[in-house]
């Protein structure tokens, strides 16, 4: 007599559920479908509202007893940066992340007292040409407070440094194109994971695969690579789409696709966790709902997925922090943009892993098969 194969049952039943995934109008919507919408609302539409911030950082020997640096001081169009080493600034200005260095220096003549000038990278060509006429009209308010015949109190340096290393552009999408690829993981893991065990459930269908010799653990590993599967192929799609449609930056090609699939893998498998407890704890299928957006709102909104964590108010940033999605976008964006490898983000999957461990063992105690 054959022996009976768990491995080939647990493959049937991934067969079974992929085709079943695959026929879910929901699970396509919430998997292809938003992440699409938003980021063509957040990253293309989003370009066009509100007057941009600049931030800059300050030359070390740059003057800061002047009329001109207290107004750029309290400008709510210019942010001034500081960084702990001439390597953290270096870094960020070489990727964009900055306008560049701003400098104040008092001239020999009275008038005009001062010159101000910026140096750029080719990664901020397209913000110093717009961030110039903010300081300008800075200028020109001061010179009619202080002076009666109009000379101007300060001229900008015809001369500032560009170039001063070749970099990438940083692109809207390269910010938007992460942060929906884990909101479609985080809501397939935990939305498709508590519907689906639930459903099971509610339609005796476990009861069922108990009556055949396959264990609970494949019943459980069988479902759940069918969910792997569909969600990686959607990664795939949301990545391929970003690159060659919305000119996304994969920094190392394939090698960057690559990581950021393994990055998915564990976000996701992280987030089927927190599937499993909602399954768990529902009673009802209109009961889901809520606890699925108890454990996703919070990181839908604070995770980084729409708006950087570093514009929420400051006693908000430890709770954004916390949050796995954070986590999650803060590596991706890494990986994509900046060309570091999975080890330079090992605090960041670390803390996943962490997440996990806490995850399942709550899972573990509320999971329940009927």
């Amino acid at each position: 007599m054959q022996q009976y194969s768990q491995l080939k049952a647990m493959l049937a039943i991934t067969k079974a559920s992929l085709k079943s995934i695959f026929r879910s109008p929901s699970a396509v919507i919430f998997s292809f479908v938003f992440p699409f919408v938003f980021i063509l609302v957040f990253g293309f539409i989003g370009n066009n509202g509100g007057a941009p911030v600049y931030k800059i950082a300050l030359d070390k020997n740059c003057d800061s007893t002047n009329a001109l640096y207290d107004s750029i001081k309290t400008s709510n169009r210019i942010k001034i940066v500081r960084f702990e080493n001439e390597k953290e600034l270096r870094e960020n200005l070489v990727k964009g992340k900055i306008t560049g260095v701003f400098n104040i220096k008092r001239n020999s003549a009275k008038v005009p007292e001062y010159t101000y000038s910026i140096s750029t990278t080719s990664a901020s060509n397209d913000k110093w040409p717009q961030f110039m006429p903010v300081v300008a009209n800075i200028v020109n308010k001061i010179s009619n407070e202080k002076y009666v015949s109009r000379p101007t109190y300060a001229i900008p340096d015809p001369v500032h440094a560009i170039n001063v290393e070749e970099i990438r552009e940083y692109k809207t999408i390269d910010f938007i194109l992460p942060g929906q690829l884990g909101f479609s993981l985080l809501s397939s893991g935990v939305f498709g994971v508590a519907f689906m065990f639930f459903n099971l459930r509610n339609t005796v269908v476990l009861k069922r695969f108990f009556a055949t010799p396959i264990s609970k653990t494949y019943i459980i590993l069988g479902e759940g690579l069918a969910r792997v599967l569909f969600q990686m192929l959607t990664a795939i799609v949301i990545i391929v789409a970003g690159k060659f449609i919305f000119g996304f930056t994969l920094i190392n090609g394939i090698v960057t696709l690559l990581q950021m699939l393994v990055l998915s893998f564990l976000g996701l498998i992280v987030f089927m966790g927190l599937g499993f407890i909602v399954s768990g704890l529902a009673t009802s299928d209109s009961s889901i709902p809520p606890f699925a957006n108890l454990l996703t709102l919070p990181q839908f909104l604070l995770g980084g997925t729409f708006f950087s964590v570093e514009a929420f108010p400051k006693w908000l940033q430890p709770i954004s922090k916390a949050l796995p999605l954070t986590h999650l976008n803060t590596a991706m964006r890494a990986v994509a943009f900046e060309g570091q490898s999975l080890w330079d983000v090992k605090n960041e999957i670390g803390i996943l892993l962490i997440w996990g461990v806490v995850v399942y063992a709550v899972a573990v105690k509320v999971f329940k098969w009927e």
